[in-house]
């Protein structure tokens, strides 16, 4: 089983969603932007609305950078 680095928890809105993608961003209350696919949201609905205030934890992702997962 693959484990991924976790790097904390965070608070943020939804910046950005597009639903034919499935990639959104999340801007974090520190202003920090986590990106994020919709797999990583937590409810199975794949889809979120952009506004909508979010937790999520924060994992290193595919490319080397800081990404949002377990968002709810």
């Amino acid at each position: 089983m693959l484990r991924t680095a976790e790097y904390g928890s965070g608070h943020g809105t939804v910046t950005s969603f597009d639903e034919q993608s499935g990639l959104g961003v999340i801007t974090a209350a520190d202003g920090a932007a986590y990106p994020f696919q919709c797999t990583a949201i937590l409810d199975g609905t794949r889809a979120v609305a952009v506004g909508k205030a979010v937790e999520f934890t924060i994992v290193a992702g595919h490319l080397g950078r800081l990404e949002a997962t377990g968002i709810a």
